[in-house]
């Protein structure tokens, strides 16, 4: 958005929420993933020129002051200890660290940022890299080096930016945020090697069927989930290694079922990307909770899986309305949260579109 007059331009972007259809968590392992951007969920990020550059703490999600010790910590109990400011800040570094590298030259100036977000806390909704992936956006477009910046490496930024701060992950939330709508990832090591980054094809957002999310109030913490299994993976252990092999083809798989409009075999596809999580990394890990949520929707007949490691369930009622009404029902009962998905298209300029052609 551009201010009146002559005035300094204020930029502002928005994020969203992403659920992982298929292949999850095997982008962390060289596999593959299919996952999409939901309307119903995002954060934004607000540019504003200014004399110092200044990053503007979020009034509920940075606080500072409170009522008593009690309060916060109660507070810390149920939110942590970070808000989004260390976020901003990881990206401008990033961000820097980069372009001082590609020799790509920054102009004079400085600037506010401000964020915002409605995306639920430790929901395995991409929360975290929304804000990153918004503030990304503002400072490519506030430096005008939009173009000088692939979109393919993007990804790799907002990533850097989270690992900084111990955020264990892979690129598939970061891919979805960035180029939005419906996107299919081949991690291969061989072409992470030679391209320096996955490969990325976007698909038609029609070609998925209605799907509906069911999240808990008190998830667990998504960040902790990748910690054994990743260790053991890196040990060499055979089980995981198969496993997660198995996984990846899932996503493969998936991607013909979507394009043939196979509702039948996706809903296995994505109960058994489930039953795999479950057998290389435990209930313990995984927590009653979470699992709970699968079984609720599983028990009207519906598919479901997590949409990332845990917090939300992406749920497949291919019987219908009849179908959704129980699964409704039953997430009542059980105290859960339930809601159709809104599939948002993709949000690449036509700059960005020509850079990936290119």
């Amino acid at each position: 958005m551009a201010a009146k007059g002559n005035a300094p331009r204020c930029i502002e972007h928005r994020a969203y929420a992403r659920v992982g259809l298929l292949g999850n968590p095997s982008d962390l392992y060289f596999g593959r993933t299919i996952s999409f951007s939901i309307g119903n969920f995002w954060a934004s990020v607000r540019l504003e020129p200014s004399e110092n550059l200044v990053i503007r703490p979020h009034p509920k999600h940075d606080l500072v002051s409170f009522d008593s010790l009690r309060h916060l910590v109660c507070r810390l109990q149920n939110e942590g200890y970070y808000g989004g400011v260390r976020l901003l800040m990881a990206i401008c570094n990033v961000f820097f660290r980069y372009c001082s590298e590609k020799n790509i030259e920054l102009k004079e100036g400085n600037f506010t940022l401000f964020y915002d977000t409605n995306i639920p806390r430790q929901a395995g909704l991409s929360g975290s890299s929304a804000i990153v992936c918004a503030a990304l956006n503002c400072l490519l477009d506030f430096y005008k080096v939009r173009h000088l910046v692939k979109v393919q490496i993007r990804p790799d930024l907002i990533l850097s930016a989270e690992r900084e701060l111990g955020i264990v992950a892979g690129l598939q939330d970061r891919v979805a945020q960035v180029y939005g709508g419906l996107v299919y990832m081949d991690f291969s090591k061989e072409n992470i090697d030679k391209l320096g980054h996955g490969i990325y094809i976007p698909m038609d957002i029609d070609l998925l069927p209605p799907l509906h999310l069911i999240y808990a109030e008190n998830p667990s913490d998504s960040g902790k989930v990748h910690s054994t299994v990743h260790k053991r993976w890196l040990d060499g252990d055979q089980f995981i290694i198969s496993s997660m092999e198995e996984v990846a083809k899932i996503a493969l798989d998936g991607h013909k079922a979507l394009t043939e409009r196979n509702n039948s075999e996706l809903a296995k596809l994505m109960n058994s990307n489930f039953d795999l999580r479950r057998k290389m990394f435990g209930d313990d890990v995984l927590g009653a909770l979470n699992i709970q949520m699968v079984a609720t929707a599983r028990g009207v007949g519906a598919a479901a899986k997590f949409t990332g490691s845990g917090g939300a369930v992406v749920v497949f009622c291919s019987e219908g309305p009849e179908q959704v009404k129980l699964l409704e029902d039953a997430c009542l009962k059980a105290g859960f949260v339930v809601q159709p998905i809104i599939v948002v298209p993709s949000v690449l300029t036509d700059e960005d579109l020509l850079m990936i052609s290119s």
